[in-house]
């Protein structure tokens, strides 16, 4: 989660989604120093959703979509427990109007 949490991160991802990218061409979509995008190559890497390949001295970078789906079924889960939660706190909300109508017809003379 920490590597996809800063955004030049996920745009990385995004630029190598498709295609193999080497770092330099990688590096020249950002406005900071080409050490900085190595790190959140590293990063990426490390956290195993970028594969990296050697071609003589360039590194070249591809995003690996089954460790992306396995963040995205993550994250989907909390989506979903998120959207049950909701739906119980309108259902609890619309029980409570109803209740607080009909007790008010009650009351009324």
């Amino acid at each position: 989660m920490r590597a996809i949490a800063e955004p030049r991160r996920r745009e990385i991802l995004r630029l190598i989604w498709s295609r193999e990218l080497p770092a330099g061409h990688i590096a020249s979509h950002f406005a900071v120093t080409r050490p900085a995008i190595s790190q959140h190559l590293r990063v990426l890497k490390e956290a195993g959703l970028v594969s990296e390949r050697r071609d003589g001295t360039r590194r070249l970078y591809r995003a690996r979509p089954e460790t992306v789906a396995e963040v995205r079924r993550f994250l989907e889960a909390f989506w979903d427990e998120s959207l049950v939660r909701l739906k119980h706190a309108a259902e609890a909300e619309e029980h409570r109007k109803r209740h607080h109508r009909r007790a008010r017809r009650r009351d009324a003379p």
